[in-house]
């Protein structure tokens, strides 16, 4: 994979590790000149329909959400049978290894990482999603020490100790809740008990439950208490051995009711605790001398209170520091160029999250800028930016031959406006269908655009009908549509042996559909005796937008049998649907989502 490119703009650099399912590389964004990381989907699932499911889950879950603790997801695509996801590059490691390395981590530390883990736990939550994997893999820690939380719903570590059931039963066993190792859904209180395991593993570098296999451990979160923190670190404030307890109850219902009120607990330790970090920096004990019955002098005291003074204003201004960062005014940056709208934002000490969107406007020009130019914030600030991604590229229909409303309908379902409608003569095309487009069909334009209709016209000479076009049709159906057009045709007719096309269809006409003839012009048919053409099927797929809504999805098929709907059905947002379709002959399959066209292909 090093090296190659995907989507004609990202480019593998280097490989960062391998999961159950998938493998992560470091790339570079060459249209938004950044380094972004690609999880590519293992080769050996990326025909498995579930799995190919599940890996687009972390894709449709993260895209709705939008948090400085939480990592982007950028861009989600297929190239060929390499299923790829684009997610905000974090320069740091994840959790695990800063826990493997270090041991057990400062109280003040931990309490710094658990509550950026609570806010995107919060966030997630109330957009409705569940983590239901939060573990020190899936947390990772910037160089300046922020915490993103990634993984929603894809990741899972190819250990002994992973449990890979998919059905019910997900998440790593050493952090998995009771009701998840039940095999019971897994909810907002699954991830904060997940969390109180990750908080009691940084607190003494451990995890509370081991075994020898996944089940004996599984069983230990459902049936054990938790290990009492101070047996494994004894220096640890109480105060953390009652959230952890809590956090990991049992019962989802004695956990915290939100991960924000467990983050407020974690702050009540931080200002109230006195770990080795805050009792060095900010306070002084002084103990009164009991052994020597000796009164301080006049001079010790008045140093003490002068020392206690002096720490006293110290502490208000560093407090005063600390709470009144600087406000500065947002600028306006929409209109300009990515990198610009960055450099202009982070001068100012502002931070930035980028998304992308299909627009009118040029490659990399910011659309939208979630805080209104002139608005007074703080600095460090999050500002959104909607980047745009150029106009969305579509096929323009093949529209030729079919009727003038049709050719409409099928032009704005794929996303086109209709141009100029020209009537021009054609010999050998029925009145009122089209003859040519423009742009041509099959060709690829901008969403949007408008395309020109050039339409035969009625025959000049009133007196005259033209045949109707009968190949393909029924019998019953083609002598019906010249009674309609006040033709006539013979009570019987020739048969002949047609592989193309079914008993029963009609495989040659004369006159010629599109010719001109006067009323009461007899047509003679021939129509297919068989054997027609085999049976075969192709597998089709389309991808539910991801839009929070559920659509419909019809799938029609024109072929030697004639047009008809070879499935209907309801299916969820950002779902990929997979369909087989039977055919015969020559054929073209179409796919209408919510009565759209979205998606054709003709098939010999």
């Amino acid at each position: 994979m090093i090296g190659k490119v995907l989507g004609n703009r990202y480019e593998i650099a280097e490989k960062l590790g391998v999961g159950g399912m998938a493998e992560v590389f470091k790339a570079h964004d060459s249209l938004l000149q950044r380094s972004v990381t690609i999880k590519v989907l293992r080769s050996e699932f990326s025909t498995d329909e579930e799995f190919v499911t599940r890996f687009h889950r972390e894709a449709r879950a993260v895209a709705s959400l939008s948090h400085p603790n939480i990592v982007n997801v950028y861009d989600v695509g297929q190239e060929g049978d390499v299923h790829y996801l684009v997610m905000e590059y974090v320069d740091g490691e994840d959790l695990k290894s800063v826990i493997r390395r270090e041991g057990r981590l400062t109280p003040a530390r931990v309490v710094a990482i658990a509550c950026q883990v609570c806010d995107a736990l919060e966030h997630a939550h109330y957009h409705k999603i569940i983590h239901r994997d939060v573990k020190p893999y899936n947390i990772l820690i910037t160089k300046n020490g922020q915490a993103k939380l990634a993984d929603f719903g894809i990741a899972r570590e190819s250990t002994a100790a992973t449990l890979v059931q998919t059905k019910n039963l997900v998440g790593s066993v050493h952090y998995i809740s009771p009701e998840q190792a039940r095999g019971d859904t897994a909810d907002a209180q699954s991830d904060i008990y997940a969390l109180g395991v990750v908080l009691y593993e940084m607190l003494t570098g451990t995890v509370p439950f081991n075994g020898g296999n996944p089940v004996s451990i599984a069983l230990k979160h459902i049936q054990d208490e938790v290990p009492p923190l101070q047996e494994r670190n004894p220096e640890v404030s109480p105060e953390f051995d009652r959230i952890i307890r809590r956090a990991m109850a049992k019962t989802p219902a004695d956990r915290f009711a939100s991960a924000r009120e467990m983050a407020a607990e974690l702050k009540a330790i931080r200002l109230n605790g006195e770990d080795e970090e805050t009792v060095s920096s900010a306070t002084m004990v002084y103990e009164p001398a009991r052994s020597s019955g000796k009164r301080l002098s006049s001079g010790a005291l008045v140093a003490i209170i002068l020392a206690v003074v002096g720490l006293a204003i110290g502490g208000f201004f560093g407090l005063q520091s600390y709470m009144q960062v600087p406000e500065v005014v947002v600028p306006p940056v929409e209109g300009l160029l990515l990198a610009d709208a960055q450099r202009e934002l982070e001068s100012l000490g502002l931070r930035t999250s980028v998304s992308e969107e299909y627009s009118s406007e040029e490659l990399g020009v910011v659309i939208k800028q979630d805080v209104e130019p002139g608005s007074r914030v703080k600095q460090q600030r999050v500002i959104f930016l909607t980047v745009s991604r150029g106009p969305e590229m579509v096929r323009v229909p093949d529209v030729i031959g079919r009727t003038l409303a049709e050719a409409r309908s099928r032009l704005r379902a794929s996303g086109f406006e209709i141009g100029e409608e020209k009537a021009v003569t054609d010999e050998f095309s029925p009145p009122g269908t089209v003859v040519r487009t423009e742009p041509g069909p099959n060709t690829v334009h901008p969403k949007g655009d408008k395309v020109r209709l050039f339409v035969s016209a009625r025959s000049p000479r009133p007196d005259l009908i033209a045949v109707p076009n009968l190949i393909g049709l029924e019998e019953s159906a083609a002598r019906a549509k010249l009674a309609e057009a006040g033709l006539l045709t013979v009570p019987e007719v020739s048969k002949k042996v047609s592989r193309e096309y079914p008993a029963g269809r009609v495989i040659a006409q004369d006159p010629r559909g599109g010719d001109e003839v006067q009323e009461d012009t007899v047509v003679k048919l021939t129509v297919s005796e068989g054997p027609g053409p085999e049976a075969r099927s192709v597998t089709v797929y389309n991808n539910i937008p991801n839009d929070g809504q559920p659509h419909t999805l019809v799938i029609v098929v024109r072929d030697a049998q004639g047009e008809r709907e070879a499935y209907s059905g309801e299916h969820e947002s950002g779902e990929r649907v997979s369909r087989s379709v039977r055919y015969y002959g020559r054929a073209t399959i179409s796919s209408y989502i919510d009565g759209n066209l979205v998606n054709e292909q003709t098939f010999e």
